[in-house]
This record gives structure tokens, C-alpha cells and sequence, in this order.
């Protein structure tokens, strides 16, 4: 969409009644939002999927790398297939697509037929995620775009955390299956919102002569094998194993051709030449951190409330709900804010809520409870919203208009990356810090040590008490011990993981010097762009 019919349609006065673009910006909204948990409403069910469809843990889990790398594709690609079909067409077929995908999700009987189903829901679902903002773009005037884009922004910063939360109320209740099946009354209703609401846009005529298809090849090759290679790494023992050297190879390969490919034709898939901007290159480097932070946390908390703290997958949602409605407070709160205090000032505070958070976290040990964490996940939410909009700002503000439509994509693109990145590198943080915890307690257990000769004796005697013979009860004993030690390890190396994340938040603020000041007249317009 060109600057000209941009400012053609927030300029003109609209015939429409006031509370209709108010129609389209929830609508929009919407269809993100769908998009934004199933990203993380699976990750509760999965334990219930691998028995229900009897698949081993490394094959659920393509369950989730299928959605990932189809939605981590389809985001670039977005802005030129709604340039090509139209933003109306384009947007409504990907909700009637991501519908019907649930549907199938739900009533699959296979672990390829739901696998294949999740596929085409992240195809689909991309689409929904970067269309939506670009709608609310040009259907609010300047001033009101503030307001406009917190809608928005809302659904991608609480969809994360209502994920886990309302899967794991659906998966108790009814039913893994319920977590596809609760998406269908929603696309349905949002597909004849689109239909009433959205305003036909004028195509392009010269699309169709001009369709990069080496360019969509060489993207799609590069990043879904990069993006298994971070799903799927640690499992596999990273480069030990044949098939991650093939992805990073093909990745590798992948990436620099499409690079290559884009900067040298006029008409690109997906235009790269807008990284020539300073504030987008380092906008775009700190929106990886972010994602880090977004989806990293998410993924982590829940893996210790489960193992650690022993709760179900409804009580591991319910803990992240706080966090979750914090994020809606201070979105709307960070609007206004925006247009009162310097984007990059808004950023480092922002960073500096979540390191000083990781920090706390860092803390956690074997009298964890949900009381201890409510005050972390709280600041959480309010220092990731305070990152989110300032960072829009300052990282789209200070470039031309023609160049905002890619330059979001691209920027979009970083943030989900950076959250594959960080749950591939917090996932074999974890089991290292793990191995490296357990030997280093494992040299102060023996049983020469009088204090654990004595604590493994006590054992003995209560399990012989018990009923076992003395034989069973000093097996037992070893067992109990070692169970301890693994415990003990476990909880040390989640400790490691926050401490880690609040060290890159430390460090990556030297970014910050990098980022542009928006113009007062973008400041309102592009926030949360």
C-alpha cells in the first residue's frame, strides 16, 4: 500500500458513523488475538495429546514446531499477499482458513493429521497477526492511533499468557480437543465482522506480472529450517545429530540466498533495503530480546510451576493470569505515556523493570511458592508493555512512511524469532546447568559424610518402619536421595536461566543509543505499530 492511498484514507473525512472504526479495530484485534494464543495455548495440553494419539514426546512436540515455523514464514510474506488479494480478501480468508484449521485440530485422530492441521492454522494465522495492525493503521486518523494500536497491542502482549491459562482450564475441564474447538464461535464471528465492517481496498494490477517466486522459495527453505533447527536442537543434541547440520546448512544457505535475492531485483517479496535505517537495525535487534522475554519466560515458568511446584495445567495458567491482566493495565497506561515522555526513556525503564524481575526470579528455591512469585509476574507484565510500544516508536518513528509497511514486518518477524531463539537456548541452558549443578552437589554427598550418613540412615529406619524389608528400605533410601539431588539441581539451574535473561536485558540497553526519536507528529500514529 502505497504513502499516497495511506494518506488518502486517514485524511479524507469518513461517512461512517464513529463507533465503526471502533468495529474494525476490535475485529482486527480479534483475529490477532486467535492467533496469538494458539501460540502457547498447546503447550499445557501436551502431555494429554502424546497419550490420547500415542506419540512420543519428540514427535508432540511438532505439534508446536509445525505452528511455528508456518506462522514465522507466513509474517514477511504477509504485507505482499494482502498488496496482492487485497487486505479485505486477504484478512477474511485467512480466519475462514484458521477456523477450519481448528476444526480439523480438534477432530484429529492422528498425530500427522493434527500436525498437518496445525500447519495450515500458522499459515493462516501469520497472516491474521501482521494484516490486522496494518487495517488499524488506516482506518484511524493520526491522533487517534494511539489509542487504536493499544487495542491492538493488547492481543499480542496478554495472548501469551491467557494461552496457557485458558488451556489449561479447557484441557481439566473437557478435553484437549476444546482448545481448537473454542476457536471456532470466535472466527466465525470475526469472519462476518471483516465482512461488514472492512472496506474493500483497490489491487494492484501488476502484481500478478510481477510475483517473486525464488524469493518466497529461498524464505520459506531458510526459515522453517532455521526455525527447526531451534525446535528441535536440544532434543537432537544440536550439531551430534545429522539432521540439525542438514537444517543449519539449509537454513544457512537459505537465508543468504533470499538476502541476496531481495537486494538484487525491483520488485522483492519482501523488502530488505528498509534495514538501511539505523532505528529499525537496532529496534529490530532489541525486539529479539523482547521475544526472548515474551515467550522465553513463558515457557520457562511453567516447565517449574509443573515440575517443581507439582501443579496441573489449570493451576499453572491461573498463576500467569495476574501477569497477564497487568499487561492490560499498563498497555492502555503505556498509550498515554508515550505522548508524554521520550519512546527511549520509556524502553530502558521497561528493560530495566525486567532484568531487576529476572533478578528476583533468579532467587526461587525449593519454598517457591505462588505467593513468592505473584509481585515478579506482575512487574513482569508491566515492564514487557513498557518495552513493547516505546520500542515501536522508536524504532518505526523516525523512518519514511513508504517504509513503515516493511520495516513493521520485518520488525514483527524479529520478535517471534528472538523468542525461538531464546526457548532453544533457555531449553539447553537449562538441561546443562542442570548436569553442572548435580555434579558439583553429588561431590558433597557421600556416605562418609556424617550429616548425609545420618540423614540416609533416619530414611531407612522410617521406610523399614514402613513395611519394607531392610534390603527394600536402603534401596529406597538411595532412590530418595537421588531424587533430592535431582531436585535440588533443577531448581538451581531454573535459578541460572532468570539470572541469564536479566544479564541480556543489562547488556542489550546499550541499543537504546541507537534508536530514533519519532516526530511528534508519528509519536501518535505509530504507536504500537
Amino acid at each position: 500500500m502505497t504513502t499516497a492511498v495511506i494518506a488518502t484514507t486517514q485524511d479524507q473525512p469518513s461517512a461512517k458513523p464513529a463507533w465503526w472504526k471502533w468495529a474494525v479495530a476490535i475485529t482486527a484485534s480479534l483475529g490477532a488475538l486467535l492467533e496469538v494464543i494458539d501460540t502457547s495455548i498447546v503447550n499445557v495440553a501436551l502431555s494429554e495429546m502424546q497419550g490420547n494419539l500415542g506419540a512420543t514426546l519428540s514427535e508432540i512436540g511438532w505439534v508446536v514446531t509445525g505452528y511455528a515455523i508456518a506462522n514465522v514464514v507466513m509474517i514477511p510474506l504477509s504485507a505482499w499477499l494482502g498488496d496482492y488479494f487485497g487486505k479485505k480478501n486477504y484478512f477474511i480468508f485467512c480466519l475462514i482458513g484458521f477456523t477450519l484449521a481448528s476444526v480439523a485440530c480438534g477432530l484429529s485422530t492422528s498425530l500427522p493429521m493434527l500436525i498437518v492441521a496445525r500447519v495450515i492454522q500458522g499459515l493462516t494465522g501469520g497472516g491474521l497477526l501482521a494484516k490486522g495492525q496494518s487495517i488499524i493503521f488506516e482506518t484511524f486518523s493520526a491522533h487517534e492511533q494511539g489509542l487504536a494500536q493499544a487495542v491492538f497491542g493488547l492481543g499480542v502482549m496478554v495472548g501469551p499468557a491467557l494461552g496457557p491459562t485458558l488451556g489449561g482450564y479447557l484441557t481439566d475441564a473437557l478435553g484437549w480437543r476444546w482448545i481448537f474447538f473454542i476457536n471456532i464461535p470466535f472466527g466465525i464471528i470475526a469472519v462476518m465482522a471483516a465482512y461488514i465492517f472492512f472496506t474493500p481496498d483497490r489491487l494492484n494490477q501488476d502484481m500478478n506480472r510481477r510475483v517473486d517466486w525464488w524469493g518466497i522459495g529461498l524464505l520459506t527453505v531458510g526459515l522453517s529450517c532455521f526455525q527447526t533447527l531451534l525446535e528441535e536442537g536440544q532434543q537432537d543434541d544440536w550439531f551430534a545429530s545429522p539432521f540439525i547440520v542438514a537444517m543449519a546448512i539449509l537454513s544457512f544457505v537459505g537465508i543468504a540466498l533470499f538476502i541476496w535475492r531481495e537486494l538484487s531485483i525491483d520488485y522483492p517479496a519482501v523488502n530488505l533495503r528498509v534495514l538501511r535505517h539505523r532505528s529499525l537495525m537496532a529496534g529490530s535487534l532489541y525486539s529479539m530480546v523482547l521475544g526472548m522475554s515474551l515467550y522465553g519466560a513463558l515457557f520457562a515458568l511453567p516447565i517449574f510451576a509443573q515440575t517443581m511446584l507439582h501443579y496441573t495445567a489449570e493451576q499453572t495458567g491461573f498463576l500467569l493470569l495476574p501477569g497477564a491482566l497487568a499487561s492490560a493495565v499498563f498497555m492502555i497506561l503505556g498509550a498515554k505515556l508515550t505522548t508524554w515522555v521520550d519512546a527511549r526513556v520509556l524502553v530502558a525503564i521497561g528493560s530495566s523493570i525486567l532484568a531487576v524481575t529476572m533478578f528476583v526470579l533468579s532467587g526461587i528455591n525449593p519454598d517457591t511458592n505462588e505467593q513468592s512469585l505473584y509481585w515478579p509476574l506482575i512487574w513482569r507484565g508491566a515492564g514487557t508493555v513498557l518495552m513493547f510500544m516505546p520500542l515501536t516508536l522508536a524504532t518505526l518513528g523516525p523512518l519514511p512512511k513508504a517504509d513503515i509497511a516493511a520495516a513493521s514486518g520485518f520488525f514483527n518477524l524479529t520478535r517471534q524469532i528472538g523468542g525461538s531463539v531464546g526457548i532453544a537456548l533457555l531449553t539447553t541452558l537449562l538441561a546443562q546447568r542442570e548436569n553442572f549443578h548435580r555434579t558439583i552437589l553429588s561431590e558433597h554427598i557421600s556416605l562418609y559424610d556424617a550429616a548425609t550418613r545420618s540423614r540416609f540412615e533416619g530414611m531407612v529406619q522410617y521406610l523399614h518402619q514402613q513395611g519394607s524389608s531392610m534390603a527394600q528400605a536402603q534401596h529406597q533410601a538411595y532412590a530418595l536421595l537421588d531424587g533430592m539431588l535431582n531436585q535440588q539441581a533443577a531448581i538451581l539451574s531454573f535459578g541460572d536461566i532468570f539470572w541469564f535473561m536479566g544479564v541480556v536485558f543489562l547488556v542489550s540497553m546499550w541499543l537504546i543509543f541507537f534508536l530514533g526519536k519519532p516526530s511528534s507528529s508519528a509519536d501518535s500514529s505509530l504507536a504500537a505499530h
